[in-house]
């Protein structure tokens, strides 16, 4: 392979992936998020029939274009990818398939071959897969770490969530097996069986109301204990996350930190090492106030 087959290849995995701060990098971001959700306005506004009716013709060629720029998208990344690994001695086909089979490159298979169904298969009614076109939003979460971060939390913290999961899991059992015991039968065709109580503890648990009013002052007492219970759980798996993000959060500033520590460690700042710095701000999703102020600190100590 030729040296500049290498460095186009290398230049464009930089572009897409915005491993460089640079003017091109930042245009193919913006370009790309604004065409993301130019999608998704599109989706919604056709599904309204007087707006399918009127502009049908424009969605149509709008979603063309779209297509077209994604399956680029996704055919270049495929191939640039094979520079993901290159450095540390991997293979091109470890890089390609880090990101096929990769939330972001499965997102981005899935909301664009259903237009090329549609082509191998003309008049067959694939409404329901056209409905994967609204994956494209995921697109986004590529320029924005905080689902990266929530990800992160949640795995930080999976012994808890599946602590939460067991408890969910036991006081269902027990509260669809009391309920059936008292409401049994007086609502036989409520609560049939244990099964059929089981639907009623989950939607109490998600919304609050399982759609069905008790008849006995046992069956209000266990339905009110049960809501408390749903307010308990949401409570519980909504402090787990927040305190993993909040750490997700504080270990990424201190990453940051130390990187800008190793850099000020010899009183200067290449161009290379500035552009690093810059990278790993957009990585971070840290804002310049927050660098300023990590950089002020260090400095800050230095001079003590």
């Amino acid at each position: 392979m030729s040296a500049s087959h290498t460095t186009l290849r290398q230049r464009t995995f930089e572009i897409l992936e915005g491993e460089v701060a640079d003017k091109a990098s930042r245009f193919c971001e913006i370009f790309v998020a604004s065409l993301v959700v130019l999608n998704v306005l599109a989706i919604i506004l056709e599904s309204v029939h007087e707006i399918h009716e009127a502009y049908g013709t424009f969605f149509h060629y709008f979603d063309l274009f779209s297509v077209a720029v994604f399956s680029v998208e996704y055919v270049l990344r495929v191939w640039s990818y094979a520079e993901k690994f290159r450095a540390s001695g991997g293979s091109s086909w470890e890089g390609r398939k880090s990101y096929l089979f990769s939330f972001y490159g499965l997102v981005d298979f899935f909301s664009t071959v259903p237009f090329y169904l549609q082509l191998l298969m003309p008049g067959t009614d694939l409404r329901v897969l056209r409905m994967f076109r609204l994956l494209r939003i995921f697109k986004l979460s590529r320029y924005n770490s905080a689902m990266d971060d929530m990800f992160e939390a949640i795995k930080s913290e999976r012994d808890s969530f599946s602590s939460a999961l067991f408890l969910l899991l036991i006081s269902g059992l027990l509260f669809s097996s009391l309920i059936y015991i008292i409401e049994g039968h007086d609502q036989p065709e409520v609560f049939p069986s244990i099964p059929a109580a089981m639907h009623w503890f989950m939607l109490t648990i998600i919304s609050g109301w399982g759609n069905v009013d008790p008849v006995t002052y046992l069956g209000v007492v266990l339905v009110v204990v049960t809501q408390i219970l749903a307010i308990a759980l949401a409570a519980i798996l909504t402090g787990v996350v927040s305190t993993a993000y909040t750490a997700q959060v504080a270990r990424r500033e201190a990453l940051y930190e130390m990187e800008i520590r190793e850099v000020l460690a010899d009183g200067v700042v290449t161009e290379e090492e500035a552009a690093h710095l810059k990278n790993m701000q957009a990585k971070y999703g840290m804002s310049d106030e927050q660098v300023e102020a990590i950089a002020a600190q260090v400095r800050a100590e230095k001079g003590h």
